[in-house]
């Protein structure tokens, strides 16, 4: 008898941990290929080399807009490269330009950088989620046969949820058809 209740309690684990594999493989990304689509579908990476072009020709315009100028904390073009960052950090240690036009030149650069920025990070997860769910068709054949392969260990609850499941595909399929014979 124990031994009966000991085999059935290891086909629970066993069960346990096959649906946690095969939920690992089938629902949680690699951070790998999530960052490789977020550069292929997404601006992402466009923006990024658009906000660093920018950024050097803000700081090249800072400093010969400060060049010359007397009392001006900005005198060197690597000087002119931290402000150009400590600007659009929005913290408040980037030194004042002196002059008018330097002065000009940075209240626009910190407007269109902080915009870009924030609009890189906005609109790149905003792309990611919103763009429609494309599953590679080999991922939900493997997934299909890795399930009829183990029917056997499923409980009868998990049945049924295979059974409707199967159901609303057969449904989704039948309406796709549908709507391509109407156009």
């Amino acid at each position: 008898m124990a031994k009966k209740a000991r085999r059935k309690k290891m086909r629970g684990k066993r069960r346990v941990t096959r649906r946690a594999v095969r939920l690992r493989v089938a629902h949680a990304p690699r951070l790998g290929g999530y960052l490789r689509s977020v550069i292929e579908e997404t601006y992402f990476l466009r923006f990024i080399v658009l906000l660093g072009g920018l950024w050097l020709l803000f700081a090249a315009a800072i400093f010969l807009a400060e060049q010359g100028v007397e009392g001006a904390p900005i005198q060197t073009f690597g000087q002119a490269l931290y402000w150009g960052v400590a600007a659009l950090s929005t913290a408040g240690i980037a030194d004042t330009p002196v002059s008018g036009a330097a002065q000009a030149i940075g209240a626009a650069w910190i407007l269109i950088g902080s915009v870009l920025f924030f609009g890189i990070i906005v609109a790149s997860i905003t792309g990611y989620f919103m763009r429609p769910v494309q599953r590679p068709a080999r991922q939900i054949i493997d997934t299909i046969e890795y399930n009829l392969e183990h029917l056997a260990d499923l409980s009868v609850d998990e049945l049924d949820l295979l059974k409707r499941t199967t159901d609303n595909l057969i449904l989704h399929m039948e309406r796709m058809k549908q709507r391509e014979a109407g156009s």
